[in-house]
């Protein structure tokens, strides 16, 4: 198909910029809402590609808009380019930054032959703010019929279950003592926090399938001879949907009121960011999409056989709660790490990393073509706008 081939040398003759915007992002790692660098050089590339940009959207710096086009279908690719704290880019932002932009370049170039607008969005922090979420809030989904990315795994998935999330911090306070001359005299907050954290661990026994909670101390005391005065612990709570996290956090709170009530401790606990919902994946999207990446050689054998689906969590479950939306995962070799290991970090700049970000890019705009001339497809996704 004519237009497939226009968005595919579109993709190529930009090839080397976007696998060196890549490479620049993954050399230059930011944590959520301060991504300076990696949002200015999408978005600078993406202006240099004849985009219209709106930097700073949503009262966020680092979130931007940029739009090519004026037709009827709107399709939205979400540019995630945080990294995370310690390990870098071990989530392969950089790829996903790049593939979205990508895309946006292939689907941009028959844009107007296809009847449709192209977004970019540039959605900071993934990794526990919820950039899309403020985004979602401020509006910047309303009207958009579709939206897309693709997720670097090691293995090709195309879909993960997304489960809902909430991040919060746990902040137990006591009273400082000396610690052998008069211990009976302090609140030891501390010991606040462990009896939680064992009630957490007793209970992960009768935790539902697909209940999750994990977190560590932030600050437990400041010296051996001091009673801590003040514990501090960041979580995540997880389940499959929103309304099982609830009940999920129920429990979990109890356990931290334990620690409180037998200790002495005043507890205090403080929501980050905005909670994630789970994904619901839109399976004729996915269709395209399976068609489309399969066409440059990519093959599901995992989906194929019922191999179970890793279990992920996103903000981009949100969007697709209010936007059609697919959220699939594209292979690197990792020689058997996963993400958020320093192993992964690595394979997020080899030869086949920067493949993903061409066979993501390509992939994505191939989609949007095939849902832009599915016109039973087309036709649902505008009613539902």
């Amino acid at each position: 198909m004519r237009t497939t081939l226009t968005a595919t040398e579109a993709i190529r003759a930009r090839g080397d910029d976007l696998v060196a915007l890549s490479h620049f992002i993954h050399a230059h790692p930011e944590l959520g809402y301060e991504e300076y660098e990696s949002s200015r050089a999408v978005a600078n590339l993406a202006e240099s590609a004849g985009f219209d940009v709106e930097r700073g959207i949503a009262s966020l710096p680092t979130a931007f808009r940029a739009t090519q086009g004026t037709g009827d279908l709107r399709v939205v690719y979400c540019a995630e380019f945080d990294a995370l704290p310690d390990v870098g880019h071990a989530c392969g932002h950089n790829i996903i930054a790049a593939s979205s932009l990508g895309a946006a370049i292939g689907l941009g170039a028959v844009a107007d032959e296809l009847n449709l607008t192209v977004i970019l969005l540039g959605t900071p922090s993934e990794e526990g703010g919820g950039g899309k979420i403020d985004l979602i809030r401020s509006g910047y989904f309303d009207g958009v019929h579709a939206a897309m990315m693709v997720h670097p795994f090691p293995a090709e998935r195309l879909a993960a279950t997304c489960l809902a999330v909430d991040h919060f911090d746990v902040t137990f306070r006591g009273k400082e003592a000396h610690a052998a001359a008069a211990p009976w005299q302090g609140v030891n907050a501390l010991d606040a926090l462990t009896i939680a954290q064992v009630a957490i661990g007793l209970l992960r026994q009768q935790l539902r399938p697909g209940d999750f909670v994990h977190g560590y101390v932030v600050e437990g005391g400041s010296a051996a001879n001091i009673i801590p005065s003040k514990a501090v612990g960041r979580f995540m709570a997880r389940s499959l949907t929103s309304a099982k996290l609830a009940e999920l956090r129920a429990r979990i709170d109890a356990c931290f009121e334990a620690g409180a009530r037998a200790t002495g401790a005043t507890l205090s606990i403080a929501e980050i960011g905005s909670a994630f919902s789970h994904m619901e994946s839109d399976q004729e999207i996915l269709g395209h999409y399976r068609a489309a990446a399969e066409g440059l050689g990519r093959r599901f054998t995992l989906d194929d056989e019922g191999a179970a689906k890793p279990n992920i969590s996103t903000d981009m479950a949100n969007v697709s709660l209010v936007v059609a939306s697919i959220h699939p995962m594209i292979m690197i070799p990792t020689n058997g790490a996963v993400n958020h290991q320093p192993e992964f970090t690595e394979a997020c700049i080899t030869k086949d990393a920067d493949r993903a970000v061409m066979d993501g890019a390509m992939a994505l705009a191939h989609t949007a073509i095939g849902v832009a001339n599915d016109e039973h497809l087309r036709a649902r996704l505008m009613a539902r706008s």
